[in-house]
């Protein structure tokens, strides 16, 4: 169980949130490859979107693990997700 929760300990996530995080980067990179195969064919086209994509995936990274390492600091965990009891106690959350 350890392995199953430990990735999602680093990036401060429950399930769920994981999921929809990685699943709505997935998207993003299907929708900017299909942009740079056509773009292969017909160079005219999409000429742009998949640096586009790229680039906001990676600034979406970048504010996410800045989050959480504010996260960690804040709490005090090694894990980012705080207790439930440091959110029935935190007024920010």
């Amino acid at each position: 169980m350890r392995r199953f929760s430990a990735h999602l300990d680093e990036v401060g996530e429950t399930y769920f949130e994981h999921a929809g995080h990685a699943a709505s980067f997935s998207i993003a990179m299907i929708k900017g490859g299909l942009a740079c195969l056509v773009h292969a064919a017909l160079p005219f086209l999409f000429e742009r979107t998949g640096s586009d994509i790229i680039r906001d995936l990676h600034d979406q990274m970048v504010e996410n693990r800045s989050a959480l390492t504010a996260r960690k600091k804040t709490t005090g965990h090694r894990s980012a997700r705080p207790s439930p009891a440091f959110i029935a106690f935190d007024p920010s959350i």
